[in-house]
């Protein structure tokens, strides 16, 4: 891609250090917090498009540079000063510890006499994969739930890869005889993988091995000789290869994937008891493209569905192959083509579920019956079909609470309810009555925090151009906000993702000590279908930032909160709309956590480092004129304006984010730190591990979740709340 952009640098900062202005901390008269770190500035201009840009902190993209590497040591330093070791903090970790230290359902996979699983024991840093004998095949179910104290064999321990706790292992595929385990190491928090095979008996690993990369797929072929893998380069784009066990991985076969760039995920999944592979072009996060490959026709793979403006998901199911798709039907609908004559034309496929009022999510086949997952206002709805679409009933699933379901023995399934007020519990269904076998849940929670003692409610907000959205509101029944309510909004819009009132131990924590958590649905996520999901993307994008804005200012309109007493945070791409929310209405929000952030923009097509090209397809390239148009009007970078009294901000990123360049919140805590003159702390807290991925372990988890909440409460002044 040619660059577009000019670029006038000045001196490496190497050289500039003694001698360039240092940043002065604008310190607001009578501020209590000590100023950050100096950073120095060597400014760099672009100009794009005819519109020219200074970077005086381009010198922090450099990761490994000394200066960098000093730079990082003192904004730590810093943010452990401004947020302390304090009694509060101390006592957000110890009800953290106990609120996460807790087992979750295991739900094992058979292979041969042995089923396999991963999970981390309460008490460890960090997961392992496991196993225990299988339970005979006659029983029909696996036993009962697994004890998490139980005793079993350690198949592999990440901490005898790296005893720091910040590796991790996975399973990918078992052979179906059991003997053979494809599984994966992550170093810290990086996307790449390392692909290793385990024989099983042995305890050995094979000599093959596929080397440090991004991967998706990789599955044995029917007969466990080999395995298919998909392996993506950021340089070319995904490639699905066959590796046959025993030669070298230079011979391994490519059999898909030519000619799509690194801006597409290419994956695979199998069928007909390995007659078929069936590729997979995701364009993005709202188009796919689908080829069948008949392996014994010894023909090329078939173009069934190129270039519909649609995303397809499919399954093999007996002689016909299942897409849940928004072809035609922004909320989703099932349809099945014939495998032996599976025509590409839409006209010809048969409608299994039509498109509802409710956004269709998911579904799965259980006793010949389709239980199909449905999003009602952002709550789960399950709906039972016969095979041939018509509706038997409905499992009756409470208010506000996400949902799940699973085959378990005959005529019995287990369903998973969890809301922001409820930790996840799991109960036994009779699949004819819907009602719970026996008196007590399957699984009831070990999380101690009491949900009866909560209120949660959902309310509607508009947006600036008159868009309804929904929201959840929540904390203690005796707290009745008053206007001053210390209050966390949270949201995330964007990539089709739905945000679900989902337990957070976090939130819990939070409504605890007397404080309103919220979480706003947004226009770019997909909770209301494809049509809400394009709403909040490319040139919709800003709909995002206003939706969530409005949110925030409803809050304050309906007595919950003031802007002194409100909090928001966000993620990923909930970092930058909290970066942006922040630059937009700086006085709206007295405080801001922005985790792992997107916040430059403007030259995020120019971080090809990252594995981060597909994200252009839903933000938008700069490099294109009519995108950046958009996108400089969001971008937070390059929206801090200096002189304005910003809100008290917390950023967080690790050295191993390779999805996200790390990059954007060095640079934009420098910006902040030397623009705002509120007197309010801005703070980085980076981890030289820590990724997209992970690279934590579970006390650095409880950590980070403390210090977050610390500044946050602090800021608001509620650390006594």
């Amino acid at each position: 891609m040619a660059d577009p952009t000019r670029r006038a640098i000045a001196a490496p900062v190497s050289r500039l250090w003694p001698l360039v202005a240092l940043a002065a901390f604008p310190v607001a008269c009578g501020s209590p917090y000590p100023p950050p770190p100096e950073t120095a500035r060597a400014p760099v201009v672009d100009t794009l498009h005819g519109v020219t840009f200074t970077d005086d902190y381009r010198w922090l993209e450099d990761q490994e540079s000394p200066e960098t590497r000093a730079w990082i040591a003192e904004q730590n330093a810093y943010a452990e000063q401004i947020v302390g070791d304090t009694p509060l903090r101390a006592e957000l970790e110890g009800r953290l510890r106990e609120l996460m230290d807790v087992p979750g359902a295991i739900f094992p996979r058979r292979a041969g006499d042995h089923e396999y699983f991963s999970f981390r024991k309460p008490g460890r840093e960090v997961g392992a994969i496991y196993r225990r004998p299988a339970s005979p095949a006659e029983d029909g179910d696996r036993g009962g739930p697994l004890d998490p104290e139980g005793e079993f064999e350690v198949v592999i321990d990440p901490l005898e890869i790296r005893d720091d706790g910040t590796t991790s292992v996975s399973i990918q595929d078992l052979s179906s005889d059991g003997g053979l385990m494809i599984y994966a190491i992550r170093d810290g928090g990086q996307d790449e993988r390392k692909i290793r095979v385990r024989d099983l008996a042995t305890g050995e690993d094979l000599p093959d091995r596929l080397p440090n990369y991004l991967y998706g797929s990789i599955a044995f072929d029917s007969d466990g000789t080999g395995f298919y893998y998909s392996r993506r380069s950021r340089e070319t784009g995904a490639r699905i290869r066959y590796h046959r066990l025993g030669t070298e991985v230079e011979e391994d076969e490519e059999l898909f994937g030519e000619g799509h760039g690194p801006e597409r995920f290419v994956n695979f999944s199998q069928g007909g008891e390995g007659r078929y592979l069936l590729y997979t072009v995701q364009h993005g996060w709202a188009r796919t493209d689908v080829y069948l490959h008949d392996l014994r026709s010894g023909t090329a793979p078939t173009p069934l569905i190129v270039g519909a403006p649609a995303r397809f998901s499919a399954r093999f199911v007996e002689d016909e192959l299942f897409l849940l798709t928004n072809l035609d039907a922004p909320n989703n609908r099932l349809v099945a083509l014939d495998l032996d004559d599976p025509a590409p034309d839409p006209a010809t496929w048969r409608e299994v579920l039509p498109e509802a009022e409710d956004l269709l999510t998911g579904y799965r086949i259980i006793d010949e019956q389709i239980y199909a997952d449905y999003l009602h206002n952002v709550s789960s709805r399950i709906v039972r079909y016969d095979m041939d679409g018509t509706r038997t009933g409905e499992i009756p699933v409470p208010e506000h609470h996400v949902a799940t379901l699973r085959p378990w023995s005959e005529g019995r399934a287990l369903l998973t309810l969890n809301s922001l007020v409820t930790p996840s519990t799991i109960v036994e269904i009779d699949l004819e009555t819907f009602e719970m076998v026996g008196d007590e849940p399957w699984l009831p929670s070990e999380v101690p925090f009491e949900g009866s003692d909560y209120e949660l409610n959902q309310v509607w907000y508009a947006s600036e151009d008159g868009t309804q959205a929904p929201m959840y509101v929540a904390h203690r029944k005796d707290v009745e906000p008053d206007g001053e309510t210390p209050t966390l909004l949270y949201g995330y819009g964007g990539f089709n993702v739905n945000l679900l009132p989902r337990f957070d131990a976090r939130a819990a924590v939070w409504m605890e000590r007397g404080g309103v958590y919220a979480i706003a649905t947004l226009r770019g996520g997909g909770e209301f279908g494809e049509e809400w999901h394009r709403d909040g993307m490319l040139e919709n994008k800003p709909n995002v930032f206003a939706d969530f804005i409005a949110a925030a200012e409803w809050l304050v309109d309906n007595g919950y909160t003031d802007p002194e007493r409100l909090a928001i945070r966000g993620g990923s791409n909930g970092g930058l709309l909290v970066g942006s929310a922040l630059t937009k209405r700086p006085h709206l929000f007295r405080a801001v956590f922005c985790g792992f952030p997107d916040l430059d923009m403007v030259r995020f097509y120019q971080f090809t480092h990252a594995n981060n090209m597909p994200a252009l397809l839903e933000y938008g390239n700069a490099a294109v004129a009519e995108e950046f148009g958009v996108l400089r009007t969001f971008s937070p970078y390059q929206n801090v304006r200096d002189g304005v009294d910003y809100p008290a901000v917390m950023l967080t990123q690790g050295d191993l984010d390779t999805r996200v360049p790390p990059l954007q919140a060095r640079k934009m805590a420098a910006r902040l730190q030397a623009a705002s003159t509120s007197g309010f702390p801005v703070i980085l807290d980076y981890d030289p591990r820590a990724g997209h991925a992970g690279g934590r372990t579970f006390s650095r988890n409880v950590r980070n979740t403390a210090m977050e909440l610390a500044f946050l409460l602090q800021q608001l002044d509620a650390s006594g709340s």
